[in-house]
């Protein structure tokens, strides 16, 4: 694709990063075939190729409208286009530069400015624990719209006590440690049964997701820092890798090189730090020697939601259902566009709700078809939204590991 940059891009690390990304597109549209919001709306802009090519008259000069905007917040973000493309173009970053240069042009109505300020203040906030135990306690009399967003509460159980000479580190996020603990210390309980000991380091926190994808980057370089600071000495310590059970963080702490590629202090410990961080399914083939025979009663029939952060963002495919399988779990995917997104994707379910309804109720119905008595996935976001539209239990997988271990 041919680019003109207007001057004020022209020269930026922003232009000539998406220069680089816009000249490897071909108009092939590929893209617009796995894409959930042209399924939805069939409108090119609601596209991959249309949406590139708003950010394109963007960069080269053309002044962006609410409509622009609107176009580009109904994204995803789930990057299914990266997988579909022949060519190879980061349409994730893509879109984030487009995002930040559009939000500086065009204002948003009053009540998405609130709405955006609470969430990316309030889901990092040591006052969201607080407020997710009220939600919980008058969650029988909450409007099912909020209901749905506030799980049931959960006992963690109990973190392994037991030392050993292999460490790993783990993030334990900004929302899942009051959402749903028992996946922190699940992971910890699996871990230390493969003689591995879960370190969790004190002032690590968020991973930044929220405010990167809320048009704060700079407040989520800063997290980013932070996290960085606080795994440092557990790093030099020999740390042999950091853990991620929620593929939505995983997929931004991976992409922390990117994101600080121009700091001079943190550029390359962020390549470190990318470098050893893992998600934890990539973890499973290290364990399975040393959990097998341990598992007991893994004979239910599950089936297996894989979030975009991990099959898209994260390119990881086929780990957890055939890793389980050895276990001794039945585990299938769901029977068509198992690639799809679910409509959870960060805060969209928040911001765009009838668009990620539409598509979680897609999305249980092809689930739905497996005849499948528990639904597992790899992201708390993604379990959240679907146990909402659902009886239907949704656990993360380690849950199911960590419970069919054997005492």
């Amino acid at each position: 694709m041919q680019t003109a940059l207007a001057s004020e891009f022209r020269g930026t690390t922003d232009g000539q990063e998406a220069e680089g990304i816009l000249r490897k597109c071909v108009h092939c549209g590929f893209c617009t075939a796995t894409c959930p919001t042209y399924q939805l709306l069939g409108d090119e802009l609601d596209g991959p190729r249309g949406r590139i090519y708003l950010i394109k008259q963007v960069l080269e000069g053309e002044t962006p409208t609410r409509k622009t905007q609107m176009h580009l917040d109904r994204c995803l973000t789930c990057r299914n286009c990266e997988s579909t493309c022949p060519s190879g173009v980061q349409y994730g970053h893509l879109v984030d530069i487009g995002r930040k240069v559009v939000d500086a042009r065009v204002r948003r109505p009053a009540g998405q400015r609130t709405l955006r300020w609470l969430l990316k203040e309030g889901l990092g906030s040591p006052l969201f624990a607080s407020a997710m135990r009220l939600g919980q306690l008058l969650r029988p009399w909450l409007p099912p719209a909020l209901r749905a967003k506030v799980p049931a509460r959960q006992d963690a159980g109990a973190w392994p006590a037991r030392r050993h000479a292999r460490k790993m580190l783990l993030l334990e996020g900004c929302v899942q440690p009051s959402m749903m603990p028992n996946v922190n210390s699940a992971t910890a309980r699996v871990l230390d049964a493969a003689g591995i000991e879960t370190v969790v380091a004190a002032q690590s926190g968020c991973c930044g997701a929220v405010r990167f994808h809320l048009d704060d980057q700079e407040g989520a370089r800063a997290q980013m820092r932070a996290n960085i600071d606080a795994w440092w000495p557990h790093v030099e310590q020999g740390a042999e890798a950091i853990v991620m059970n929620a593929s939505g963080c995983g997929v931004m702490v991976k992409d922390y090189a990117h994101a600080l590629r121009d700091d001079p202090v943190y550029a390359a410990r962020a390549q470190r730090v990318v470098a050893l961080t893992r998600d934890l399914s990539e973890l499973l083939p290290l364990l399975l020697p040393a959990l097998r025979g341990k598992v007991s009663g893994a004979g239910r029939k599950l089936v297996f939601h894989p979030p975009c952060t991990l099959q898209h963002g994260q390119q990881l495919r086929g780990g957890v259902e055939s890793a389980l399988g050895e276990l001794g779990f039945d585990v299938a995917l769901a029977p068509v566009d198992a690639h799809l997104c679910c409509g959870s994707a960060g805060t969209y379910s928040v911001l765009q709700p009838d668009l990620a309804r539409a598509l979680r109720e897609r999305k249980l119905a092809q689930l739905r078809e497996t005849g499948a008595d528990c639904i597992v996935s790899a992201n708390v976001g993604c379990i959240a939204h679907l146990q909402g539209g659902t009886d239907t239990p949704v656990r993360h997988w380690v849950e199911l590991l960590d419970a069919a271990l054997a005492p």
